[in-house]
């Protein structure tokens, strides 16, 4: 299964339509994690037209993502493999405890909210954060997220600069 990982595409202001390189990284997923702060649903129908999309709500995101579809968390079984996604993971120190604590018989939690992309591992759980692909703040690229998932565990697991 073939998984991508957008967070943080904070439309309009920053995403007018999915740029891209985006869009050639979406071709032939089987899924689409957006990890929060979409802002307009609209941006999640686009998503739709590449692979069903499963969002979370984030800070910014208004009572259209809410009405869409997007909970404060979800949690899925993908081939197997059991995805927790949120948008706000907390502080860097103690995230993976915390991760393991607030859903834990996770083995995989996919968080956006910092921008800073993150592949990392502890407490026994794997934590994933794509980045932005269209606000980079003090990154040197946009990114998001590629997830290989297969027979219940997780193949590969990139983060792809969208960005020059």
């Amino acid at each position: 299964m073939k998984v991508a990982v957008l967070a943080d595409t904070h439309a309009p202001r920053r995403w007018k339509t999915c740029p891209p390189a985006v869009a050639e990284h979406l071709q032939g997923v089987d899924l689409i994690l957006h990890a929060g702060d979409v802002c307009v649903a609209s941006v999640l129908d686009e998503l739709t037209r590449y692979a069903p999309v499963v969002a979370v709500c984030g800070n910014n995101d208004g009572p259209d993502v809410v009405a869409w579809g997007a909970p404060e968390t979800v949690e899925l079984d993908l081939d197997g493999l059991h995805v927790a996604m949120i948008h706000d993971s907390g502080q860097a120190k103690g995230r993976t405890a915390r991760m393991r604590r607030r859903f834990p018989t996770a083995d995989l939690v996919v968080f956006g909210h910092s921008h800073i992309p993150l592949d990392e591992t502890g407490d026994d759980l794997r934590v994933f954060n794509p980045g932005s692909p269209t606000d980079r703040r003090r990154q040197p690229r946009g990114t998001m997220g590629l997830l290989d998932i297969g027979s219940g565990r997780l193949v590969d697991a990139r983060i792809v600069p969208v960005t020059g």
